[in-house]
């Protein structure tokens, strides 16, 4: 028999534990499970990357703790963010673990998840939009498209230490063949790296959209090439956090500029 390698929580004092998705940060994309998740929450463990005027609708008296988690920065360990929701259960909380984005995209959500349940709790799960769907609609353009992307592949452009990552040539050589629309997170620090890499099996003209903040009020973005991306960031200064979407998909936001008077002045403004 296995032996469990947490104590299981007692069924009296046991309180209730939901991941829930805060979506890229306009308060209103949330869902309504969301919403009203965040509102019955008497603790939030809330991510770095949600927005202020989310959390605003979290309770008065509800205890909001940030554990802040951000590429580059540094981050509150994983282990005692797990610990924290643990507890805060453990001691009859209805907890809610906030997260930028969707829980299970690149969130860590399943980790989570698994560490729970280990102890013996079941855990809901709220999805949220993600950053690289909200990032390109911004724009007025799809991630597919019928024409010309059959597909879209979500990737990291972060790799765990010790992982040898992933195969970007291998990739492109994919995405090329089967006409996919590529959304990289966490790739800004490695976009000299990575775009080397994807022209083994992309031209160098496939266009890009880079897009930083999504979906705030103070979202940047810039329309460039694959081949021209690292001097397009260096020139515009856009960093983290941004979504990288590679494909033909972007010409849409291109056609829009072209016939929109308002996004062509969006799209000079980002790109100059």
């Amino acid at each position: 028999m296995t032996t469990p390698s947490h104590t299981p929580v007692n069924a009296a004092r046991r309180g209730s534990c939901t991941l829930v998705g805060a979506g890229p940060g306009d308060p209103e994309l949330l869902t309504i499970k969301a919403l009203r998740a965040i509102e019955a929450a008497t603790v939030l463990l809330v991510d770095d990357l949600v927005s202020d005027a989310i959390v605003a609708h979290a309770s008065p008296t509800a205890r909001i703790v940030y554990v802040g988690k951000r590429g580059g920065c540094k981050s509150t360990p994983q282990a005692f963010i797990e610990k924290l929701m643990l507890s805060a259960v453990q001691e009859g909380e209805t907890v809610v673990r906030l997260k930028g984005g969707d829980p299970f995209i690149f969130g860590r959500g399943g980790e989570e998840v698994e560490h729970l349940r280990e102890a013996g709790i079941e855990v809901q799960v709220v999805n949220g939009i993600t950053a690289g769907l909200a990032g390109l609609t911004s724009l007025g353009a799809p991630l597919t498209h019928r024409d010309h992307a059959h597909g879209v592949v979500f990737i990291t452009g972060h790799a765990k230490p010790g992982d040898r990552g992933t195969d970007w040539r291998q990739l492109a050589a994919t995405a090329r063949d089967a006409r996919l629309t590529l959304v990289i997170y966490m790739g800004v620090s490695s976009v000299d790296h990575i775009s080397t890499e994807l022209m083994h099996g992309l031209p160098g003209e496939t266009p890009v959209a880079v897009i930083q903040h999504a979906s705030l009020a103070h979202q940047r973005h810039a329309i460039t090439t694959l081949g021209e991306l690292p001097a397009c960031l260096a020139t515009t200064g856009l960093g983290s956090p941004s979504v990288i979407v590679v494909g033909d998909v972007v010409r849409g936001v291109r056609a829009l500029a072209a016939t929109d008077t308002t996004a062509m002045t969006a799209l000079a403004a980002a790109t100059a």
